[in-house]
């Protein structure tokens, strides 16, 4: 798994995900964003047609909200800025070796494929 944040947010994601193995979890900490690069994934508002962004099944929107501002790389940002981390989306895959059996890129942040196919993908 990866994910945009120095040890600070990493350890806060993993605190709101405790079921996510530490030793499962890169932290891209990059100022140019390269595993996140690498993965193809874009940025908000690069999607077509725009999505909605609405908190995962079972959050509370406040508490969504909350939690993507704490989570957000957001250091040194001058007023008004938008950081270039906020922008980023992430994804999900399925890897066997060295072969990408599934692949999903997010809309919006908190985006999630249907397990489901995940499930499968993955031959559980």
């Amino acid at each position: 798994m990866v994910s945009i944040g120095n040890e600070m947010k990493i350890n806060k994601f993993l605190e709101l995900n405790p079921e996510v193995p530490r030793d499962l979890l890169y932290g891209d900490d990059s100022a140019d964003f390269s595993a996140y690069n690498t993965a193809g994934f874009g940025r908000i508002g690069e999607v077509t047609p725009p999505t909605k962004l609405s908190a995962p099944k079972g959050v509370p929107w406040l508490k969504y909200m909350a939690n993507v501002a704490a989570l957000s790389p957001m250091d040194n940002v001058k007023f008004g800025e938008i950081p270039e981390g906020v922008t980023r989306l992430g994804g999900t895959f399925v890897i066997e070796g060295d072969k990408v059996t599934y692949g999903w890129s997010d809309a919006v942040p908190g985006d999630e494929p249907p397990i489901e196919d995940v499930v499968r993908a993955a031959g559980a």
